[in-house]
C-alpha cells in the first residue's frame, strides 16, 4: 500500500504551484486581448472619475473667489480661456464630458471583461470535463463524484467570479490609489501626506489577512465537494432512500455535511468581519484627518510644521478625491476574498487537470484491423470492417490498484490471477462463478476499462494496448447488468454513439433519416423491446427521463440491448444482460441473443446457468482464478464447483457442500489478515501466537 492514501484530488491539488499564474499562462494568454482592452477601458473610465473634483475645485478658486489663476494639470496655460464666463463654460463642459467617457469606457470594460472572463470560465469547464472523461475507472471507482461536480460547477464559477471583478477592480483600485495620489501630491504634496498616512497601516493589515484567511478558503473548498457528493448520494438513491424508510438518516448525512461547510464558511466570514470594517476605519480616518487638518488650515493657517497654501478649491479637491479614495480601499476586503477562493478553486481546478491518464493510446497504435494487413483481414471479414474477433488472454493477472493515480507503483491484491484462454470468431464463451470472482472485471481488461498487469489481452493477434482505444472500444458491444440510459427518446437512447445518418446509413437528408429509424426499429425488435415502445403515447419518441427512470429495468435492458444490436460489434459482452426481465421475455431475447453471436465472438456472464448451457467454452471462477473450463457437460461430468451450482439452481441440491462455504470463508480471512499486516494494525508474530 501507498503511504499517502489520500485521494487524488487531495493529493495533486497540493502539487499545484502558482495556480493562478498557471491559469493565466493557460487559459488567458489566449483570451488576453480581451483583458487588455478591459484593463485600459477601465483605466480611462476611472482618470475621466477624477477629473470633476479637480476642475470643481480650479473653479471655486478662478471662478467664483478670484483667489487663483485658472490652470488644470497637465493643459497648457495656452489652452486655456481667460475670461471668467468662458472658464465657467468649460468648466460645466468638461464634468459633464468626464461623465461621459467615464460611462462610455465603463461599458466598453464591462463588456471586455466579462468576454475574457466567461471566455476563460467556458475553456476551464469544458477542459476539465475532457479530462474527467478521460480518466481512468480507478478515478471513479473512488466515487468522487462530488469533488468532480465541485470543480465543474463550483470551482469554475469562482473563476470567473475574480477574473470579471476582482481582476478589474484591483486594476481599479490601482488607478485610483496612484491617480487620486498625483492629483493630491500635485496640489499640496503636505495635505497629501496626512491623507495618505493610513495607506501603510492597511497595508500591513491587509497582508495579515491574506495569510490568515488563505488556508479557511482551502478547507471551504473541500467541504464543498463532501456536501455535493452528499446531495447526489441521496437524490440518485431516492427510491432506496424511501423505500428503507431512511429520510432521517440522509439528512443526517447532509445536514452533517452542510454544516461543516457553514462552519468553515462562517470562520472565513468572522475575519472578514474584522478586515472589512478595518479597512473602512482606516479609510475614515484619512478623510477625517485631511478635513480636520485641511479646516484648521483654512480657519488659522498652516498648522505646525506645514507652510504651505492652501485655498477653498484646492480643500475642496482634497475632500472629494478622499471620498473617492475612501470606497475603493474599503472594496479591497472583496478583492481578497474573491482571490482567495479563486486561488482554493484554481488549485482544485488544476488538481484534476494533473490527475495522469493512463489508459491512452500510444504514440504508433494502429487502429483494430487497420495494420499491414488490413486489406486482408477486411475480405476475411467485411462485415466488420476488417475485426474477426478472435480473442485471446495469454496468462492475465490484475491488481486495482487504489492509490495508483497517487502512486503508479502502488498494487493491491490481484483479483484476477493467471487467466488463459482462447476464443475463435462466433465462439461463446460463458463466464460463470460465485459473486465477486473477477467475472466483469476480467471482461473489462477486454474493453481496457483496465489494463491488466500481468500478461496480455489480444484480439486478432493485436495486444489491445497496442491498438487505439477507440477502434477497441467501437468494435466491442458491452450490455452492462446496470443499464445506463440518458435523459432523452427512446430512439436516442438507442441510437447512443450511433448519433449521425452517416454512421448507420450513407444516404443523406430526410430519405437517410429515415434508413436510420428503420434501423432503430429493427433493433429495437431484435431486442424483444418494439412491442412496448409502440404502445408507449409518442412511440420512439418518448422522452424516458434520468436514467429511464419511466420505464421499468427489464425495458431498460432491452433498450440496451437493442444499442448494442444496432452497434454492430465484432464482440460481444453480455453482463447479465437479461437479469431484470421475466423467464417469458427472457426466453424471447435470448433467441434474439442467439441470432446476434451466430456471426461474432461473444462473451456471457451468468448467474442462471440455464442460459449458457449452449457455450462453446465455459469458464468457472473463484477468487480471480480460472477452477474449471469445458462444456456444460463436460463440467457436469468433473462434479466440481460448476456441477454444485448447478444442482443449486436446478433444485436437486438445497445448498452448496460445507467445503466450498469454508474455502470461501477461509479465502476472505486469509484477505482480511494480509491487508492487516500491510496496514501495520496487526504483527505476524500476534498472528502465530
Amino acid at each position: 500500500m501507498a503511504a499517502d492514501d489520500r485521494n487524488a484530488f487531495e493529493v495533486y491539488r497540493d502539487r499545484v504551484d502558482r495556480p493562478l499564474l498557471r491559469l493565466f499562462r493557460e487559459y488567458g494568454a489566449p483570451e488576453a486581448h480581451w483583458l487588455v482592452i478591459g484593463m485600459a477601458a477601465n483605466v480611462v473610465a476611472r482618470v475621466a472619475g477624477l477629473v470633476p473634483p479637480v476642475v470643481l475645485g480650479v473653479a471655486i478658486d478662478a471662478v467664483f473667489t478670484g483667489n487663483g489663476p485658472y490652470t488644470l494639470p497637465i493643459v497648457p496655460d495656452a489652452w486655456l480661456p481667460t475670461a471668467g464666463p468662458a472658464q465657467f463654460r468649460l468648466s460645466v463642459a468638461l464634468i459633464v464630458g468626464s461623465f461621459l467617457v467615464t460611462g462610455v469606457f465603463t461599458y466598453v470594460y464591462g463588456i471586455a471583461a466579462n468576454n475574457f472572463a466567461h471566455r476563460v470560465m467556458h475553456s476551464v469547464r469544458t477542459d476539465s470535463f475532457d479530462q474527467m472523461q478521460r480518466l481512468d475507472m480507478t478515478f471513479f471507482d473512488d466515487k468522487q463524484t462530488g469533488e468532480v461536480m465541485s470543480v465543474l460547477n463550483n470551482d469554475a464559477s469562482n473563476l470567473e467570479v475574480f477574473l470579471d471583478n476582482a481582476l478589474q477592480n484591483s486594476a481599479r483600485l490601482g488607478v485610483m490609489v496612484v491617480g487620486i495620489a498625483g492629483v493630491l501630491f500635485y496640489y499640496n504634496h503636505e495635505l497629501a501626506v496626512v491623507t495618505l498616512s493610513a495607506i501603510p497601516l492597511m497595508i500591513l493589515f491587509t497582508l495579515w489577512f491574506m495569510r490568515a484567511v488563505e488556508p479557511r478558503y482551502v478547507a471551504q473548498r473541500s467541504v464543498v465537494g463532501d456536501l455535493n457528493t452528499a446531495l447526489e448520494n441521496a437524490l440518485s438513491g431516492v427510491e432506496l432512500v424511501k423505500t428503507s424508510n431512511t429520510e432521517a438518516h440522509e439528512s443526517d448525512r447532509v445536514e452533517t455535511a452542510s454544516k461543516q461547510y457553514f462552519e468553515r464558511t462562517m470562520s472565513i466570514l468572522r475575519l472578514n468581519f474584522v478586515y472589512r470594517p478595518g479597512m473602512e476605519l482606516f479609510a475614515g480616518l484619512a478623510f477625517a484627518a485631511t478635513f480636520a487638518v485641511g479646516g484648521y488650515w483654512l480657519s488659522a493657517g498652516p498648522p505646525g510644521p506645514f507652510s504651505t497654501t492652501l485655498t477653498v478649491g484646492t480643500f475642496v479637491t482634497f475632500v472629494l478625491l478622499t471620498q473617492q479614495f475612501v470606497a475603493p480601499l474599503a472594496e479591497v476586503s472583496n478583492i481578497i476574498d474573491q482571490y482567495e477562493n479563486a486561488k482554493a478553486s484554481c488549485e482544485r481546478v488544476f488538481g484534476l487537470r494533473d490527475i495522469p491518464i493512463r489508459i491512452t493510446d500510444d504514440d504508433d497504435a494502429s487502429d483494430l484491423g487497420g495494420g499491414n494487413d488490413a486489406d486482408a483481414d477486411a475480405a476475411a471479414d467485411p462485415d466488420h470492417g476488417g475485426v474477426a474477433g478472435a480473442v485471446e488472454y495469454d496468462d492475465v493477472s490484475f491488481a486495482y490498484a487504489e492509490n495508483a493515480l497517487v502512486d503508479p507503483e502502488d498494487a493491491d491484491e490481484e483479483v484476477i490471477r493467471n487467466v488463459s484462454f482462447e476464443a475463435d470468431p462466433g465462439d461463446t464463451v460463458a463466464l460463470v462463478g460465485p459473486t465477486g470472482a473477477g467475472k466483469s472485471t476480467l471482461l473489462k481488461l477486454l474493453l481496457r476499462l483496465y489494463d491488466a498487469t500481468e500478461g496480455a489481452v489480444r484480439v486478432d493477434g493485436h495486444d489491445v494496448r497496442d491498438v487505439t482505444v477507440e477502434s477497441l472500444r467501437s468494435n466491442v458491444g458491452y450490455v452492462a447488468q446496470d443499464t445506463t440510459l440518458f435523459d432523452g427518446t427512446i430512439a436516442e437512447n438507442i441510437r447512443y454513439g450511433r448519433f449521425t445518418g452517416a454512421d448507420t446509413e450513407s444516404e443523406g437528408g430526410a430519405a437517410g433519416e429515415t434508413k436510420v429509424r428503420e434501423r432503430v426499429i429493427e433493433a429495437a425488435k431484435a431486442a424483444e423491446a418494439h412491442e412496448f415502445i409502440d404502445s408507449l403515447p409518442d412511440g420512439y419518441d418518448t422522452r424516458i427521463g434520468e436514467q429511464g427512470v419511466k420505464l421499468s429495468g427489464g425495458q431498460r435492458q432491452r433498450v440496451a440491448i437493442a444499442r448494442v444490436v444496432l452497434q454492430d460489434p465484432a464482440i460481444l459482452i453480455l453482463d447479465e444482460a437479461t437479469s431484470a426481465v421475466d423467464t417469458e421475455t427472457e426466453m424471447l431475447i435470448q433467441r434474439s441473443l442467439d441470432e446476434l453471436a451466430a456471426d461474432r465472438t461473444t462473451f456471457v456472464i451468468a448467474h442462471r446457468l440455464s442460459t449458457v448451457t449452449d457455450a462453446d467454452l465455459t469458464l468457472v471462477l473463484e477468487d480471480g482464478a480460472v477452477v474449471e473450463r469445458g462444456t456444460h457437460d463436460g463440467l457436469l461430468d468433473a462434479d466440481g464447483l460448476y456441477a454444485k451450482l448447478w444442482g443449486v439452481q436446478a433444485g436437486e441440491i438445497d445448498e452448496l457442500p460445507e467445503e466450498f462455504v469454508e474455502r470461501a470463508r477461509e479465502r476472505h480471512v486469509d484477505r482480511a489478515v494480509e491487508r492487516a499486516i500491510e496496514e501495520g494494525s496487526v504483527e505476524s508474530e500476534t498472528l502465530d501466537d
